[in-house]
């Protein structure tokens, strides 16, 4: 895939990715969350421009980076989402502003580590950034996935939710 492909791929993976964020969904934990991040993950290293091949040094320290950054997105990120359950028993989640923030200080610190890139000489393809954004969604739907199933209906039938165990003062109605 070219590049200008690349890039089209990342761009829209991320604008469903971040549109979907912001609308409750429904977390199954038998669904296969590792999927997607799967396939950006072997289209990201087919291609053999993932390592600058006159900077491997450089290139592989700053896509380790880019990883390393790429893993803690992805915990912000699914560590900032609500996560409830409904009356019948299903998990659903949805993504805070505190989640948008993990978002635009991920976008501001892919762009720094771009920019030092340019600024050592590194040739950067947009395979990198696609490790990447696989890598993000891969820890994200893991930690959701994980997440939820501590919220799922016990062998009692009750599901534990926000709030449990908390004492409530009920009060009288009046008629």
């Amino acid at each position: 895939m070219s590049g200008l492909m690349n890039a089209a791929v990342i761009v829209a993976v991320a604008a469903v990715v971040i549109a979907r964020q912001f609308s409750a969904r429904r977390i199954g934990s038998d669904r296969r969350w590792w999927i997607v991040p799967a396939v950006l993950a072997v289209v990201a290293l087919r291609e053999p421009g993932v390592i600058d091949a006159h900077h491997q040094v450089e290139s592989s320290v700053l896509l380790g980076t880019e990883l390393l950054t790429a893993l803690a997105i992805g915990a912000g990120w699914a560590w900032t989402t609500r996560i409830w359950t409904e009356p019948d028993g299903s998990v659903w989640s949805r993504s805070t502003k505190a989640g948008g923030a993990v978002w635009i200080v991920g976008i501001a610190l892919r762009l720094g580590l771009f920019g030092i890139g340019a600024q050592l000489g590194v040739h950067q393809s947009s395979s990198a950034l696609m490790l990447g954004l696989a890598a993000t969604l891969l820890v994200r739907s893991g930690v959701l996935t994980w997440r939820a199933q501590s919220l799922e209906p016990t062998a009692t039938g009750q599901v534990p939710a926000y709030g449990d165990g908390v004492r409530r003062v009920l009060r009288k109605e009046r008629l």
